[in-house]
């Protein structure tokens, strides 16, 4: 294998000559540690503790969002954390979950303890930074050597001495500090658009709740709006049910719940149906079993499977735009209720024909659709640059965390 002028061969990888391969436990400032046991009688009042779902929300931990403790004056002593400290959880249900890493980073002098379920690794700020060695824990390499060194069993844990031996890469402390600042402005830049997007959709909800009950009226509208039965304003046909010998690799897509949450894994379909059980880009969908919700199609023509509604707004009395927002709004009351009342949702057509909606009339109705459509559109762009955004993030750190990309250190 030909290696780049000012790079080297190591056992985990190439890498910058002037770099060095150790180890996480040669860089610790002190032996790693188990925290304190949780006692369920000693939660809800005490001092702070960053238990193990803790390490799965935001980065670095949010101070703010954790439990409280009961801990004693000498477990305040033993297992306080320090700013820099990084955390592992020693357990997970699922491979992939162990060893999962974060960072506390407060300038606040307050006392917080740590759970028995995480490890804390204190480190050698001689020898690294918590910000850089923190998101090196969080790539690739470190991920593999984590997860191929668990133990597996009815849980995959994870114990101090085979942490100790994760390698770690290690540029002088002044590239470090360039490869972290680099990451953390884009995640500043991530956080940004995060606040944005919740912003307008808050914005968008708002409105929602004006516009949609006639609380607001757009100018140039007036008069009264009428309550009507769903089934009197549109058509919701069933779509149809496949036997596994009906399945094709080929032909017209099939549209199942999962197509409408996420997957692109298709089945087809070669039948040759009625008009009816076809649907087209535009169309309204509509999940009635298991999963529930509004969507419009924006696919290709395709065939919808028996837990699918197609709705047929009927032309001059419903909008489809303006009945996707507000069968969107019904089914959310419908998932709110439920989980309130503790019963599982259960909705037939005949339940959703006789729903009554108000309904202004069609001019009003597409007006009021076109504003929140709009919205809608703006919230789409942001979440789209926030998702790029992140792509671009992923590829950045295991660029500049390898030093296949080097940056610009001023002396």
């Amino acid at each position: 294998m030909n290696i780049k002028t000012g790079y080297k061969q190591t056992e985990i990888g190439v890498i910058p000559e002037d770099w060095e391969v150790t180890n996480l436990g040669s860089v610790c400032n002190e032996s790693m540690q188990n925290g304190v046991f949780f006692k369920p009688s000693n939660k809800g009042f005490g001092i702070k503790i960053i238990n193990v779902g803790d390490l799965y929300k935001t980065s670095p931990i949010d101070i703010d969002s954790l439990e409280l403790f009961n801990a004693s004056n000498s477990e305040k002593e033993r297992f306080r954390v320090k700013d820099g400290d990084l955390f592992f959880t020693r357990s997970s249900v699922v491979p992939s979950g162990i060893a999962h890493c974060n960072m506390y980073q407060s300038n606040q002098d307050e006392s917080v303890v740590f759970d028995s379920h995480v490890i804390r690794v204190r480190l050698n700020k001689r020898k690294i930074i918590s910000s850089f060695l923190f998101r090196f824990c969080i790539s690739a390499t470190a991920r593999n050597y984590l997860i191929s060194h668990a133990k597996t069993g009815t849980m995959t844990t994870i114990d101090q001495n085979v942490l100790a031996k994760c390698p770690v890469y290690l540029p002088s402390i002044k590239e470090q500090t360039a490869i972290a600042t680099a990451l953390s402005d884009i995640d500043a830049l991530i956080g940004e658009l995060d606040k944005l997007i919740a912003k307008k959709q808050g914005i968008k909800q708002a409105t929602m709740q004006q516009l949609l009950t006639g609380k607001k009226r757009l100018a140039g509208f007036s008069g009264e709006w009428e309550v009507k039965r769903l089934g009197d304003v549109a058509t919701l046909i069933n779509g149809r049910a496949y036997k596994i010998s009906e399945w094709e690799t080929t032909g017209t897509p099939v549209i199942r719940l999962q197509n409408l949450t996420g997957s692109d894994n298709y089945y087809f379909s070669k039948l040759n149906l009625p008009t009816y059980q076809y649907c087209h880009f535009g169309d309204l969908l509509y999940m009635w079993s298991a999963t529930f919700g509004i969507h419009i199609w924006q696919g290709e023509k395709a065939i919808y499977h028996y837990h699918i509604w197609k709705i047929e707004p009927t032309k001059g009395l419903a909008d489809k735009n303006f009945l996707f927002h507000k069968l969107n709004e019904i089914t959310e009351s419908l998932k709110q209720k439920s989980t309130n009342g503790g019963t599982m949702l259960h909705i037939t057509k005949s339940f959703m024909e006789n729903n009554k909606i108000m309904f202004p009339p069609i001019e009003e109705q597409t007006a009021i659709a076109t504003i929140l459509s709009d919205m809608d559109a703006e919230i789409n762009a942001l979440q789209q640059k926030r998702d790029k955004t992140a792509q671009l993030k992923q590829g950045m750190m295991q660029e500049l965390l390898t030093g296949r990309i080097r940056l610009s250190i001023k002396e």
